[in-house]
């Protein structure tokens, strides 16, 4: 099968688009199928990576994103689509490449967007007014113009469930668990990053206005008022880097930028003692499973999707939901402080946590959505 998948943001230091993108390619890949993806760059250049083949198109940067790029001319891929002619197409981006996905479906190729951001949160999160009425008339667009909308959790399925779009299906996405497990704990690691302090934070993330990377400082800055010795660690970059930098001076905060290694992040987070998700409007995290899967427990914003897979109503959870002020997450940091104490096995049961989300049922719910249907071995062929 010929799969095509088209994303903007992505980049050199994107994330969860990335990982995505690489880990279906890969996956789709070792099941002998063909993949090819398309994003954002300088020009026109393509090249074979583990993942697939590679095509990057000429792009713009989105102003104040840090960064973003997005696809200049869908006129360009259009041009591709039918040079390539995949049997099926995944989009990652709900707006401006939401054409692409009618456009394919009159020429019978089956389409697939990724609800990646909801629209109710980013409209409630910049503006001070409610767009219900806009929110419903794209989602209601968004889906009539692909043959399946995508979305990773309960929280993204919400604003489509409201509305009764019919071809809706729930997905979650993966976690790479070979390379983040409690095993890479490294205590002469967690010595040097610690410089004195006894609880280490890890905020991983984009460092932008919609994820409120600024929480987590203010939370520190509480925490040490409270006579918590702790330092945080920011891992990431994006548009409020040098803000967060400047507004940090003077506490027990580093700032370790954009780890392309990812050993090296797999490291840190399994050393780390607990992980901070404080954007209000997460449609899943990557880095917050990533995090329970390296035995970290994860405090996160109580409106987003992350406390889907902490345990919360078990008797052993394996993090904390925080309502979005400073005071709520410093409250939260010890609590989940006090919950290590008492529970020695909590790495254990953030890692089986992780667990449940593994990429191989992603690729395979994904495959059997695109009408994959996995062949009968020989040997049970010949008994039959």
């Amino acid at each position: 099968m010929k799969i095509l998948h088209i994303a903007n943001f992505y980049g050199p230091k994107s994330g969860g688009i990335r990982t995505t993108l690489h880990e279906l390619g890969a996956g789709y890949i070792a099941k002998g199928h063909e993949f090819t993806y398309i994003v954002p760059g300088n020009g026109f250049y393509c090249e074979e990576t583990p993942s697939g083949r590679k095509i990057t198109v000429p792009s713009f940067i989105l102003p104040f994103s840090g960064g973003y790029r997005v696809i200049r001319n869908n006129r360009d891929i259009k041009k591709l689509i039918i040079t390539l002619k995949p049997q099926v197409l995944e989009v990652s981006d709900r707006f401006t490449l939401s054409g692409i996905g009618q456009w394919a479906g009159r020429r019978k190729i089956k389409t697939i967007v990724f609800s990646h951001e909801t629209l109710t949160g980013l409209v409630s999160h910049y503006f001070p007014f409610s767009a219900t009425r806009f929110v419903d008339w794209h989602n209601r667009r968004l889906a009539s113009r692909f043959d399946r909308v995508i979305a990773t959790t309960a929280f993204a399925a919400k604003e489509f469930e409201r509305l009764n779009i019919h071809n809706l299906v729930r997905i979650p996405l993966g976690v790479d668990l070979e390379t983040f497990s409690p095993r890479r704990r490294d205590e002469i690691l967690r010595i040097e990053l610690l410089k004195g302090a006894e609880v280490l934070l890890i905020h991983c993330g984009r460092m932008s206005h919609e994820k409120e990377p600024a929480r987590s400082l203010q939370a520190l800055e509480l925490l040490l008022t409270r006579g918590v010795n702790v330092r945080l660690i920011y891992i990431g970059i994006g548009p409020l880097f040098k803000k967060l930098r400047e507004q940090s001076k003077g506490l027990p905060v580093t700032f370790l930028g954009y780890i392309a290694d990812r050993n090296r992040l797999a490291d840190i987070l399994a050393s780390a003692d607990i992980s901070l998700a404080p954007g209000p409007i997460e449609t899943f995290c990557l880095a917050a499973l990533e995090s329970l899967a390296s035995g970290t427990p994860v405090v996160a914003s109580s409106t987003s999707a992350v406390g889907e897979f902490l345990l919360l109503d078990k008797a052993w959870p394996v993090g904390a939901i925080a309502h979005n002020n400073p005071q709520s997450f410093a409250d939260a940091v010890e609590s989940v402080i006090a919950i290590k104490e008492r529970t020695p096995r909590i790495s254990s049961n953030c890692q089986h946590q992780a667990e449940n989300y593994p990429w191989s049922s992603t690729i395979s719910l994904m495959l059997s959505l695109h009408g994959d249907r996995p062949q009968m071995p020989a040997s049970r062929l010949r008994a039959a």
